[in-house]
């Protein structure tokens, strides 16, 4: 499948954070982004979280900028 990442700073909220997350397999993945989201964002580690988070997964490795919609 390849490298796979997930950018906090595509995710909504109030707390600016500049961390992308990457890992070459999904579980990997979201383990290790559900534990950032849960210690730095304050987050409970549910399946709804994770679910949400398997939404925000891309393909590749992060861009050094992120668009972000108004």
């Amino acid at each position: 499948m390849g490298r796979m990442f997930v950018d906090c700073r595509e995710m909504p909220g109030d707390k600016k954070c500049s961390v992308a997350i990457a890992a070459d397999n999904e579980k990997e993945l979201l383990d290790a982004v559900a534990q950032h989201a849960v210690s730095v964002h304050g987050a409970t580690d549910t399946p709804e979280l994770r679910s949400q988070l398997k939404k925000a997964i891309h393909q590749g490795t992060p861009p050094m900028a992120v668009h972000r919609a108004a």
